[in-house]
């Protein structure tokens, strides 16, 4: 069975989404910008959502956990709770 960790951070518009992006990418420590900004009660643990199989998320979501990059941030990623900026920590097949 295939498992992922990831964090993200959820906020309420693209625009936001797409800005924390450029922060991140500029040198924002992305644990930091999810405590700053994300919408989700991960937040508080830099956006950690643990260790999860697919179909434990939202569709979208699970597309980009299991099929992109280990490592980078991905994302703007819209879902029915807003835009996410994700980063696959790990995946093991």
């Amino acid at each position: 069975m295939v498992k992922a960790t990831a964090r993200h951070i959820l906020v309420e518009t693209q625009e936001e989404c797409e800005s924390i992006k450029q922060q991140i990418e500029g040198g924002t420590d992305f644990a930091e910008a999810a405590q700053e900004h994300s919408k989700c009660p991960s937040k508080k643990e830099g956006g950690h959502l643990g260790e999860f199989s697919p179909g434990q998320m939202v569709q979208e979501f699970d597309q980009v956990v299991f099929s992109e990059e280990v490592g980078k941030v991905h994302g703007p990623v819209q879902t029915q709770f807003g835009f996410h900026l994700i980063e696959i920590t790990s995946r093991s097949e």
